[in-house]
Formats: C-alpha cells, sequence, structure tokens
C-alpha cells in the first residue's frame, strides 16, 4: 500500500486532512499529514524569516527523519510549491506526486506570479499594514476567489476559525531548482472546480497537465475538498496509488 504525505495549503495545518487520512488508514495506507512552519500547531515557529525555502525543508525533512520511502507526496492549492520544490530533492524516496486543485511549479516562480499585479501588490499593501510586515492573513486568501462550493456554514466556521495567518514570505521568495522530481516519478493531477474549469477552456500554461505523463482525476467540489468531500478524494488517491 502506498505512504501518502499531507500537505496542507496556505493557512492551514495537518488538522485538515484529518478526514481524508482516516479514510485512507482504512484502505491500509499510511497518511501523514504535516504542518509547516508557522502553520496551525507550529505557529509560533513563524516569523519573518520563514519563507519557501523554510517549507521545502520542512518536507524533505520530515521525510528524510522518519526514512519514508516510496512517497506519495500530495500538495492542496499553496503547497504545490514546496511540494514540487521537495520533488526536485528527494531523489528515489519518491514514488509519486500528486497536486489536489493547483499544479508544479516552474523554477523561478512565485505564488504572487499566479495573480494579477493589482492583487499581488494588494496583498503587499495587507501584509504590511496589517500583517506584521509578515502575515498574510486567511480573510485575504479567501479573498483570492476561490470556490467554496460543497462547504456548508459549519465547515466554514471551522475553516476560518481554525486556519492561521500564512507567512508571506513564502508566497514573495522565488522556486529555486531543482524543480522537476525524477524521470520515473508518477505524476498525478486532482481537479476540483477551480481546475477542472481551466483545464477544459485550453488554458495554455496548464495544457500539460492534460497529456502523459499526467494522469487527470477530477472531483466535483470546491477548492477544499479535504474538507467538503473527504472520502471522495482519500478514494481518487487509492485509485492514483495503483
Amino acid at each position: 500500500m502506498a505512504t501518502f504525505v499531507l500537505v496542507p495549503g496556505a493557512c492551514l495545518g495537518a488538522w485538515a486532512w484529518e478526514d481524508t487520512a482516516r479514510a485512507l488508514r482504512e484502505q491500509g495506507h499510511a497518511a501523514l499529514p504535516l504542518t509547516l512552519t508557522g502553520l496551525a500547531e507550529h505557529a509560533d515557529q513563524g516569523g519573518p524569516q520563514t519563507d519557501l525555502d523554510t517549507h521545502i525543508a520542512d518536507i524533505t525533512g520530515f521525510v528524510e527523519r522518519n526514512d519514508l520511502r516510496d512517497v506519495t507526496l500530495v500538495a492542496h492549492s499553496y503547497a504545490a510549491a514546496p511540494v514540487t520544490g521537495a520533488a526536485g530533492r528527494l531523489g528515489d524516496r519518491l514514488e509519486r506526486v500528486v497536486y489536489v486543485d493547483s499544479a508544479p511549479f516552474a523554477a523561478g516562480m512565485c505564488m504572487l506570479d499566479l495573480m494579477p499585479p493589482q492583487a499581488a501588490d494588494q496583498l503587499r499593501r495587507q501584509v504590511a499594514a496589517s500583517g506584521d510586515g509578515w502575515r498574510l492573513s486567511f480573510a485575504a486568501v479567501l479573498g483570492l476567489s476561490s470556490s467554496l462550493d460543497g462547504l456548508d456554514e459549519g465547515q466554514l466556521d471551522v475553516l476560518r476559525a481554525r486556519a492561521t495567518p500564512q507567512p508571506f514570505g513564502t508566497c514573495t521568495q522565488r522556486l529555486a531548482g531543482p524543480a522537476e522530481p525524477g524521470v520515473g516519478v508518477d505524476r498525478v493531477l486532482i481537479a476540483c472546480h477551480d481546475f477542472t474549469g481551466l483545464l477544459d477552456a485550453g488554458t495554455p500554461m496548464l495544457a500539460f497537465l492534460n497529456q502523459p505523463p499526467w494522469r487527470r482525476f477530477d472531483l466535483p467540489t470546491g477548492h477544499w475538498p479535504m474538507l467538503s468531500a473527504p472520502i471522495e478524494l482519500a478514494g481518487i488517491l487509492d485509485k492514483a496509488a495503483f
């Protein structure tokens, strides 16, 4: 069975994966949710110095300390950036990389490149004015118009209550190489509503995700499937492991 290392998106911690991880374990897999520096129970470890390299080191260090082999790295949303970096560094420990409503980064990219310049400038102003110069609020992340489909009011309340500010350096630092996993690493995309629309519209920069060696699975829910459709997400991850 597979060994899943589950990496949450911006402002989230391992807690967001609890239901999906439980379902994966019931299917016989090892499911290991990871909280990155500066978030959730590790919020007090974050600071202005926390950046993308910090989170890449979190992931590679977790895999190496636990001597994990044949790893399936799962990236939700923002985690695509540090997972891409870690995937290029883990060598033969990595069997598979899965992007959930996200896509791999190219060397030289940062999170702010994914939004219009005006929106990126607005985030910088918000962080400077109300985030002590380094904290990006979850309210600002929600304002980026990701789909909330499938989340009821109770789940939204939990999401807002448990989310923590994102260290902004993780969004501004550009990914250094290597940014490609080994040739034999399996590549999987799980597309929710946000990504399904972009892929089906033929967005040029994402066209490669519809071609081998990528395998695409669609999950008809919003941007937080580990909360809105955790069992269904686990089922796709189980299927992708074979």
